[in-house]
């Protein structure tokens, strides 16, 4: 593991793509919510996210008859 303390500018860049992803999740949550609550719904989410992103790579890949051909077939 990096122990190299973290500059302010990978701080700053983490930080600007958190927030608004946190935002987004914050803003459709019950009042009452705490943060911890905040960041659990924000953990599911976004695992979530990344299965529908990979389902949507996996729906647009080629197959069949629609693949390229690279030249490494033989016949």
């Amino acid at each position: 593991m990096n122990t190299k303390p973290l500059t302010v500018e990978e701080v700053t860049t983490a930080a600007e793509q958190f927030f608004p992803l946190f935002d987004v999740v914050r803003n459709q949550m019950p009042a009452q919510a705490t943060i911890e609550d905040t960041l659990k719904v924000m953990e599911t989410v976004c695992t979530l996210a990344h299965k529908l992103r990979a389902e949507e790579e996996a729906a647009n890949l080629p197959f069949g008859f629609n693949k390229k051909n690279d030249g490494t077939e033989t016949n």
